[in-house]
C-alpha cells in the first residue's frame, strides 16, 4: 500500500470521526455551563486547534482521494468551462452540510451552554444553510474563471489569479456590506442623542458622512461588538445592539472612536493589500507542489484549494501580528480622539465581562490565532494612560 494512500485514510478517519463525534453529542442532554471565562476559553482553543487540523486533514483527504475525482464525472455531460463550477458548488454544498452537526455542537450548543446566546437551534441552521448556500454559488464562479485561467495560461495562471484576486477582494468589500450581510441581520441608522455624539465625533476626523448603524446583533449572540466595513459609500460603521444597550454612551463612543481608526487610517485597503500579498505568494507555492498534476481541472482546483488553505496555517501568525498591530493603532486613535483612558478601560472590561473573555490567553495562543490583542494588555495600557493623564493634571 503506498504510503500516500494511508496518509489519505488517516486524513479521511480523522474527519469523518470527529465528524460522528460531534453529530453524537447533539443527541445528548446538554446541561448549563457556570459562566466561567477560563474553561470557556480553554474549551474555545481546544476547538480552534481541532478545527485547523480537521479542515485540513479533511480537504486533503478529499482533493487526493477518490471522492473528488467521481464528483467529476457526474459532471462530465456538461460543457468543459462550466464543470469546474458545477464540481466546486457541489463539494462546497456537500461539505457544509456534512459539517452541519459540527457546527450546530461547536458554534450554537456550546455558545447556548454558556449562556452566550438565545438564538433556537432552528435559526441557527437556518442561517448555516443561508450560508452554505451562498458559499457554494461563489466557489463556483470563482473554480470557473479558475478553471478558465488553468487552461488559456497553463505556465502563467498563479500570475493571472494573483492578479485577478485583488478586484474580487475590493467587489467583496463593496457587496457583502450592502447585500449579503442584511440576510441575515437588519441594519438601520442608529438615532437619537448617541447618533449626535457619534456623528460629532465622526465629524471632527473629517468622516462626518461615514454610515454609523445599529444592527440586531442579538438575534445570534448575547456578546457586543462593533465593526468597520466597506469600502467608499459602502463603508459603513455597525455597532451592535447587544453592545448601545448595555454600555454606557462614552464606553460606546470609545468603541466607535477605535472603529472610526480602521476606517480613517484605511485599515479595509491595508487588509486587502495583505490578502493579495498572501495570496500570491500561496499560489505560487501551490502551482510548484501541483506542477505535474495532469488531473481534471475540478480536481486540479481541488488540490490547489487544499494546498492554499494548509498554506494559510502557515502564514496565520503573520497575518494574527498585523491585524494585532492595526487594533493598537485604533486603540491609540481612540485614545487620543476621546482623550477618555477611564471610558475606554470601562468599555474593555465590559466586553470582558459580557463576551466571557479572559483577560490573558496564552502566549502561544495569540500568536498563533490572536487577531486582537488580549484584553488584559489593553486594559493595562489604558489604565496606565489614566494614571499619567492624572498626574499631569496635578502637576499642571
Amino acid at each position: 500500500m503506498r504510503f500516500s494512500n494511508v496518509l489519505i485514510g488517516a486524513a479521511t478517519g480523522l474527519a469523518a470521526g470527529y465528524l460522528a463525534i460531534r453529530a453524537f453529542e447533539l443527541t445528548l442532554p446538554s446541561q448549563p455551563a457556570k459562566p466561567d471565562a477560563a474553561a470557556y476559553g480553554r474549551t474555545r482553543r481546544a476547538l480552534a486547534i481541532a478545527g485547523v487540523v480537521r479542515s485540513s486533514a479533511g480537504s486533503l483527504a478529499f482533493a487526493y482521494g477518490p471522492t473528488a475525482p467521481a464528483i467529476e464525472r457526474a459532471y462530465r455531460f456538461l460543457p468543459v468551462w462550466a464543470r469546474a463550477g458545477a464540481f466546486a458548488s457541489t463539494a462546497a454544498l456537500a461539505s457544509a452540510l456534512l459539517d452541519l452537526p459540527v457546527a450546530i455542537a461547536e458554534d450554537h450548543e456550546l455558545e447556548r451552554r454558556y449562556g452566550l446566546t438565545e438564538q433556537p437551534r432552528a435559526g441557527f441552521i437556518a442561517d448555516a444553510l443561508k450560508s452554505a448556500g451562498i458559499e457554494a454559488a461563489v466557489v463556483g464562479v470563482l473554480a470557473t474563471l479558475g478553471a478558465a485561467a488553468l487552461r488559456r495560461f497553463p505556465r502563467t495562471w498563479p500570475i493571472v489569479a494573483a492578479l485577478g484576486a485583488f478586484p474580487l477582494y475590493v467587489l467583496a468589500n463593496l457587496v457583502v456590506p450592502v447585500y449579503i450581510m442584511p440576510l441575515f441581520n437588519k441594519f438601520e441608522p442608529l438615532q437619537g442623542p448617541l447618533e449626535a455624539q457619534l456623528r460629532a465625533l465622526a465629524t471632527d476626523h473629517g468622516v462626518g458622512d461615514a454610515e454609523i448603524l445599529y444592527m440586531d446583533m442579538s438575534r445570534q449572540t448575547k456578546k457586543a461588538n462593533a465593526f468597520v466595513t466597506g469600502i467608499g459609500n459602502t463603508h459603513r460603521i455597525v455597532l451592535g445592539d447587544t453592545l448601545v444597550e448595555n454600555f454606557e454612551p462614552d464606553e460606546v463612543e470609545f468603541v466607535v472612536a477605535h472603529e472610526l481608526g480602521h476606517y480613517v487610517s484605511g485599515d479595509t485597503w491595508r487588509s486587502i493589500g495583505i490578502a493579495e500579498a498572501a495570496t500570491a505568494l500561496l499560489l505560487l507555492a501551490a502551482s510548484t507542489l501541483t506542477r505535474d498534476d495532469r488531473s481534471s481541472d475540478g480536481v486540479r482546483l481541488a488540490r490547489i484549494a487544499a494546498l492554499l488553505g494548509a498554506g494559510v496555517q502557515i502564514v496565520r501568525p503573520a497575518l494574527a501580528a498585523f491585524s494585532r498591530s492595526r487594533e493598537w493603532a485604533a486603540d491609540r486613535f481612540a485614545l487620543q480622539s476621546t482623550n477618555d483612558p477611564k471610558a475606554g478601560a470601562a468599555a474593555f472590561r465590559r466586553l470582558r465581562d459580557q463576551n466571557l473573555a479572559e483577560d490573558e490567553v496564552p502566549e502561544w495562543y495569540e500568536f498563533v490565532f490572536g487577531t486582537h490583542p488580549s484584553l488584559g494588555k489593553r486594559i493595562a495600557a489604558l489604565d496606565a494612560s489614566a494614571v499619567n493623564a492624572g498626574a499631569a493634571a496635578a502637576n499642571s
